[in-house]
């Protein structure tokens, strides 16, 4: 497959509500169409893609988005976040990021967001601030307050298999607790 089938699905396919709800459907035909691509890009052969900005975003997308689609509510559906990180890393510090648009920097970032770490927090509140899109840098300050708190998202504890503490549990029952 060619990254710019994953840009031109992702970009021109979808509206914008559909990156953001849960939809089995939507999974359903996201699994259906990317799946070989999926597999392909966590054994890495989807590198050659990384020659072009587009390329970079679109192994991203896969890894990153797509990962959430198709293993919906399953441990897997985390499984390639660090993979997914580390190529979103490594297209800021190369420059490749620089030739996308305000809207593709936004998945470009999204590693960031989904990481569990502090630190790539606060460097995802620099980079989502630097983008100037208000809800974007919304969600990002919403996301970093949960890692603050807990060093951890507790949404994903029984996913994982992990013990919520007593502080977590009381989270998880607030309206709004869960992305």
């Amino acid at each position: 497959m060619e990254y710019s089938q994953i840009i031109h699905f992702w970009f021109e396919e979808l509206s914008t509500p559909q990156w953001w709800e849960k939809d089995k459907a939507l999974d359903q035909l996201i699994k259906e169409r990317f799946l070989t691509t999926h597999n392909a890009a966590k054994q890495g052969e989807c590198y050659g893609w990384r020659e072009e900005p587009h390329g970079w975003l679109a192994e991203i997308i896969v890894l990153d988005q797509f990962s959430r689609n198709i293993y919906r509510d399953q441990a897997q559906s985390f499984a390639q976040d660090s993979q997914a990180l580390t190529l979103a890393q490594e297209a800021i510090s190369s420059g490749a990021t620089q030739a996308l648009s305000q809207q593709e920097k936004v998945f470009a970032y999204m590693p960031f967001m989904h990481s569990e770490s502090k630190l790539m927090h606060d460097i995802a509140v620099g980079l989502f601030t630097d983008l100037g899109i208000e809800s974007n840098l919304s969600f990002e300050l919403k996301h970093k307050a949960i890692i603050d708190r807990f060093g951890r998202y507790p949404h994903r504890n029984v996913i994982l298999g992990r013990e919520s503490t007593p502080e977590e549990v009381e989270f998880l029952n607030e309206p709004g607790s869960s992305f």
